[in-house]
């Protein structure tokens, strides 16, 4: 049986410590190695032990999580999963933390009895395998190879698109960082963004992205209607649909355990937009927003897929193109560009 992935957890509450090394511990795949109780001693122990991946809490005396997490990318680049509070506050030291180079979060909602952190030890130990670069089922077998090969880039220099629609995941902000400050103010339509994430960060997401990128930025309300050259990021715990009139934000009825999901957001684009649309998606776990992808492709839409070099987790993006939803693969660095491209501006 190969090793187990070897965690550093870093929390100044020893509650919170034993919390999550019990988490983590009761998948055989994982062996907590040490913990810290400060930033610290964090930064220390990672340089020392050398973990697969560690978690890092945001609030710490001494030093806290943001400066341990700088010191931390500066020298050993352990993946780093935060813990952060489900607050404003939290929420925007989070998007600093992915900013700066932390794979991914999970927030304690300690208040919240239906999804505080201890209700979600299989998305914590998901998050973690994401963050060492490993599938479920890589540390006992390679990854299966591309059942297909990555199609050319294509020959079309221009669509009829009446929005953009960008599905993310893991990884996803500083993704979104990226793909957005290339756009220009005067997109002739609106982009519209599902990321996985939950309530109260999305608006975190868009408040960073919008003092960062040049166009504008916001968390989209029900009942709005879109502008152009505007980026929309869907709520976190809802899905968000597309329509005729405006865009309805909807508490999910089972549709999806993604909310916002990709799919969700895309099936109501196809409905309202058919073939005028142009569909991207960014780096994350899972297929959700495959099957739709697929049928926007199908209705004549044009679609982009991050390669998996710059991938943070190459899950998404993969599904789409194994389904033959992709009219091209690009690297990160170009989509925006060529979104630019595509539409003429």
């Amino acid at each position: 049986m190969a090793e187990p992935i070897r965690v550093l957890v870093v929390d100044d509450s020893s509650f919170m410590r034993g919390a999550l090394v019990r988490m983590i511990e009761r998948d055989p795949r994982f062996k907590v190695v040490d913990v810290g109780r400060n930033g610290r001693e964090g930064v220390e122990k990672a340089q020392a032990l050398k973990p697969d991946v560690m978690t890092l809490d945001i609030e710490m005396p001494e030093m806290n999580g943001l400066e341990a997490l700088k010191e931390i990318m500066a020298s050993v680049k352990t993946p780093v999963i935060m813990v952060s509070t489900l607050t404003e506050a939290g929420a925007e030291s989070t998007m600093k933390a992915l900013e700066l180079g932390a794979v991914d979060f999970l927030p304690k909602a300690l208040s919240d009895k239906d999804n505080n952190i201890f209700k979600g030890a299989e998305n914590l130990h998901e998050k973690l395998l994401a963050a060492t670069g490993a599938s479920k089922t890589s540390r006992i077998s390679a990854p299966a190879p591309l059942k297909v090969g990555l199609p050319p880039v294509s020959g079309v220099t221009k669509v009829d698109a009446r929005i953009v629609v960008i599905g993310s995941s893991t990884g996803g902000p500083k993704a979104l960082q990226t793909v957005i400050s290339q756009l220009p103010k005067n997109l002739p339509v609106p982009v519209v963004v599902a990321q996985h994430m939950p309530a109260q960060f999305t608006k975190a997401l868009a408040h960073r992205l919008d003092e960062t990128c040049t166009p504008t930025v916001k968390e989209i309300a029900h009942g709005e209607v879109m502008q152009p050259g505007v980026v929309y990021i869907a709520p976190g715990g809802y899905h968000l649909r597309v329509g005729a009139t405006g865009v309805s934000v909807d508490e999910d009825k089972g549709e999806s355990p993604y909310k916002p999901s990709v799919d969700v957001l895309a099936e109501s684009v196809r409905t309202t937009l058919g073939k005028h649309v142009l569909a991207v998606m960014l780096t994350g776990m899972g297929n959700d927003g495959t099957r739709e992808f697929v049928a926007l492709k199908k209705a004549g839409a044009h679609v982009i897929a991050q390669d998996q070099a710059s991938s943070v987790v190459y899950g998404m993006p993969r599904a789409v193109l194994e389904a033959g939803g992709a009219d091209e693969v690009l690297p990160l660095e170009k989509i925006g560009m060529r979104i630019r491209a595509l539409l003429g501006v």
